[in-house]
């Protein structure tokens, strides 16, 4: 077991581990300070990764960095020790996130442990997914995974789920109209095999997927019309396994939740041998995100549309040196 204060080499771990997160276009918005004789990590939103055109209010920002913090929580488990945590610590600081106290000899969360084997696992997978369902124990197991992160993970209905297709159609098509929207794309977008193979962050070429010929399931293309050479064109899954991830409220604290809640989903989901892939193409649009909801359930505000299966795991997406987005104090 660790002994406090932690060694370097412990913090650079557990922040490695942390930064194994999913975030959006995989622009990794997030710093991290440990604090030494405070036993304390703290999480910072790293604005200049923000996304002005597709993502204003820093909500997609704020689910990244509170699925980093879950990677932290993990992490820490995994190695013996307590996270604590206190979400939004000073409203003078508002890019200072959260704040995480470790301790020792911690009676261990073994649900939370158990999942560290998938950390790594965890692929955004833009690939198509097999005719097969998701067991009910499954989808119930994943549900209770939310609703421990203070969240919701409901599975749409047939008329729901085509509903949310079509939004994230609809989706699509504005953002070929909205310059901000592009930019933000290339921004974050890695073609050509000199940048692809040389990135830390943004979604390279090689992370891209196939391209979709036909089929409904909503997968994000990252290389629009510019092309890529050698990218197959496949046909995907008709009636893709959707789920929806939703909070009761709809602030900067709820969106760290829902990210903890994400990423816990995501984790089990990859330990029970499932792909998986997210959308937030709808949830981008202020009139679409709150057309996504369904208005027969106790759903509240969706956070992020995930979609599930039997499939490749997916690529890995490069991750910056943990020397660049830590701090040792």
């Amino acid at each position: 077991m660790p002994v406090l204060p932690l060694d370097k080499k412990t913090v650079t771990a557990l922040v490695r581990d942390a930064t194994a997160a999913p975030s959006m276009h995989n622009a990794q918005p997030w710093r991290f300070r440990y604090l030494t004789e405070r036993h304390t990590m703290q999480l910072f939103a790293d604005l200049e990764r923000s996304m002005p055109g597709s993502d204003s209010v820093h909500r997609g920002l704020h689910l990244g960095c509170g699925a980093a913090l879950f990677n932290l929580r993990v992490a820490a488990e995994h190695a013996g020790l307590e996270p604590h945590v206190h979400l939004l610590p000073d409203a003078a600081e508002p890019r200072l996130l959260a704040e995480v106290r470790l301790t020792e000899r911690a009676p261990t969360d073994t649900a939370v442990v158990a999942l560290y084997p998938a950390l790594r696992r965890r692929h955004t997978s833009r690939y198509p997914f097999a005719d097969k369902g998701l067991p009910e124990a499954v989808r119930a197991a994943l549900s209770e995974a939310a609703r421990l992160e203070d969240a919701r993970l409901d599975f749409p209905t047939p008329w729901h789920a085509q509903s949310l297709l079509e939004l994230v159609s609809d989706a699509e098509g504005r953002d070929t109209l909205d310059p901000r929207n592009a930019e933000d794309l290339h921004r974050w977008t890695r073609i050509g095999v000199a940048e692809a193979d040389t990135a830390s962050d943004g979604v390279p070429e090689y992370a891209f997927g196939p391209r979709k010929w036909y089929g409904a399931a909503p997968v994000r293309d990252f290389a629009g019309r510019r092309p890529v050479a050698g990218r197959a064109t496949v046909t995907f899954e008709n009636t893709p396994h959707l789920a929806l991830l939703s909070t009761a409220q709809d602030g900067p604290e709820d969106w760290l939740r829902a990210g903890q809640a994400l990423e816990r989903v995501l984790l089990l989901a990859t330990a029970h041998d499932l792909a998986t892939s997210l959308t937030s193409h709808a949830l981008e649009w202020p009139d679409l995100r709150w057309l996504a909801r369904d208005p027969r359930s106790a759903t509240g505000f969706v956070q992020m549309v995930l979609r599930l299966g039997y499939g490749p795991q997916g690529t890995a997406t490069p991750r910056r040196p943990v020397r660049e987005v830590l701090v040792i104090r």
